[in-house]
């Protein structure tokens, strides 16, 4: 990468969370190093918290001031959303980004992890989006690839038994690999998109508030020809759910989901494949979950997620016709436009 100076633009979205999005600013200073084109679009959707003013504070810094802009933006409008409107910018301006690099505020990338994307892109053009392997603070890796949502994937997420799954030969949803490699999807975490790619396919669907728009974004990239990958030398140390108090969204332990996680899957299901067999998934879902449920009490475990099944049967189970209503903006499109989700709630 030495002899390439590629035009790249991050953005990073805060709600909430301005001290980490500072902190996230100043770890992605150091690849200006080498990258110099690079700059950054931190936008605050609609924290209402003084986050804005906080980060209009701290990117006044000399060590920011020329290659940072902040954004603010009137609501919350969710993850996918708040990015578009940066994304629509950036790929309207004269001088448009080869590439945009999506970071969340609650992740820092150790030196030389932007670099490892480009690298990536560089060597494969026909690649769209290249994402890194997140790491938690005690180096623990993180789910940062994953195979595309299947029947039988529904299944082994509501089992949540990998040696069970494995039995009846299901591949786990989370791609491991310590080599770059092609997969379905990747994290919105901390990911790389190439601008053309974008210009083709579209922004977010911003009928998604937040989880899984990255998962349909990527679904269009590949149904348009276009790769993606997941760079593991691109690492990154991230902070699951700072800003939404969700984690572990992809099964294991964790806390009752959010009603809007809910509605997401379902739209991804809708959207990508169909009415008949988003009803299809949700039972398969419920079947893996009830024999969950059977062998934790045969064995008087006591690590379930209180009404999970009643969450899944009231929200995620039965197609809403709104979710078949595509809302991606074009590349050219004003920015500014009421988010899908808020649209279609009404």
């Amino acid at each position: 990468m030495s002899d390439i100076n590629p035009n790249v633009a991050a953005v990073i979205v805060n709600y909430r969370t301005a001290d980490l999005t500072l902190r996230c600013v100043s770890a992605l200073a150091a690849e200006r190093k080498r990258l110099p084109q690079l700059r950054a679009v931190i936008v605050d959707g609609g924290s209402g918290d003084g986050s804005a003013e906080m980060l209009r504070s701290g990117l006044n810094d000399a060590r920011y001031a020329d290659w940072t802009e902040l954004l603010v933006l009137p609501i919350n409008g969710g993850f996918g959303w708040a990015n578009n409107q940066a994304m629509l910018r950036l790929l309207q301006r004269e001088r448009s980004p080869d590439y945009i690099y999506l970071i969340n505020p609650d992740a820092e990338i150790e030196a030389g992890a932007l670099e490892q994307l480009l690298e990536q892109m560089e060597r494969f053009p026909g690649t769209g989006a290249c994402g890194s392997r997140l790491i938690d603070y005690d180096g623990t890796v993180l789910g940062s690839a994953f195979r595309f949502p299947t029947l039988s994937r529904e299944f082994a997420r509501g089992l949540r038994t990998v040696a069970i799954a494995q039995l009846f030969g299901i591949e786990a949803l989370v791609w491991a690999s310590e080599d770059a490699v092609e997969v379905d999807w990747v994290t919105g975490a901390s990911v790389l998109f190439r601008s053309a790619a974008l210009r083709q396919t579209g922004l977010f669907d911003d009928g998604f508030f937040l989880y899984y728009e990255e998962v349909e974004l990527m679904w269009r990239l590949r149904r348009a020809g276009w790769g993606v990958r997941h760079a593991p030398s691109s690492r990154v140390v991230h902070v699951g759910g700072a800003a939404t108090g969700v984690s572990g969204a992809c099964g294991g332990r964790y806390r009752r989901l959010p009603d809007y996680w809910h509605h997401s899957r379902r739209r991804f299901f809708m959207l990508c494949y169909g009415r008949v067999l988003t009803v299809v998934a949700g039972i398969s879902w419920l079947l893996g979950h009830s024999l969950w449920l059977l062998r934790g009490l045969a064995e008087r475990r006591l690590d379930f997620v209180p009404k999970e099944g009643r969450d899944h049967v009231r929200l995620g189970l039965v197609p809403r016709l709104r979710d078949l209503r595509r809302s991606a903006p074009a590349w050219n499109s004003t920015p500014g436009a009421e988010p899908g989700w808020a649209r279609t709630s009404r």
